[in-house]
């Protein structure tokens, strides 16, 4: 699997490299700068990107803004966001484009390195790796939508398990409930977001998040 990585620390840069190559991933490129990830993306045609958000030259959001022109030219590109910040504004737009894997960790919170490599697997195969603290900043500004005030405390926590990406089982596990009450949830938020029910739980996610984006 070919990993195009993006940080512009060298300590951090270099142990990641060393991280994933040591789990079987194949390094494409390991770059500093937004313009060497935008070339990187360009040409190395990765498995999955990793990228820092803030990256030289100027430190504030280069590397989303990189990742989201590389999935205009190739749709569904699996891109892994690894930072301090939680950019709302890109994070929201990248989140919404419903195609192709999706994660969205915080350095501080990434605690092992199963944790890490499980989560640049899951984003290359299609699905969502999002740190609980990022979704609640996204689906914290939307709070007081009408959409989502339609929804019930216990059907917000459930919406919020099912942005992290967690299966109806794996939610009912956490809940101490029965799967059977997951699944009643869930339809519930579909039906009160206007949103087609789905099989496949990462579509689910970006479909939900996308909603909520699209009446910003």
């Amino acid at each position: 699997m070919r990993v195009v990585l993006a940080e512009d620390l060298f300590l951090l840069r270099d142990g990641l490299v060393r991280l994933l190559e040591a789990y079987g991933f194949e390094i494409a490129a390991a770059v500093e700068s937004g313009p060497e990830l935008a070339r990187a993306l360009a040409e190395s045609e990765p498995d999955v990107a990793v990228v820092d958000v803030r990256l030289p030259p100027t430190h504030t959001d280069e590397g989303l803004q990189c990742a989201l022109r590389a999935r205009q030219d190739r749709p569904g590109l699996p891109v892994l966001v690894l930072s301090q910040h939680v950019e709302q504004l890109y994070a929201r737009e990248l989140l919404a484009d419903g195609s192709g894997g999706i994660g969205y960790l915080l350095k501080d919170r990434v605690f092992d390195a199963e944790q890490f490599v499980d989560a640049v697997r899951r984003v290359a195969a299609g699905g969502t790796a999002m740190d609980p603290q990022v979704i609640q900043q996204l689906l914290a500004r939307r709070a007081d939508d009408r959409p989502l005030g339609r929804l019930t405390p216990r059907e917000l926590e459930v919406l919020e398990l099912m942005a992290q990406g967690r299966s109806n089982a794996a939610i009912a596990g956490q809940l101490v409930v029965t799967e059977r009450a997951i699944a009643k949830h869930t339809s519930n938020i579909f039906a009160k977001l206007g949103l087609e029910v789905s099989d496949d739980d990462n579509r689910r996610v970006l479909a939900v998040l996308a909603h909520l984006d699209r009446d910003r």
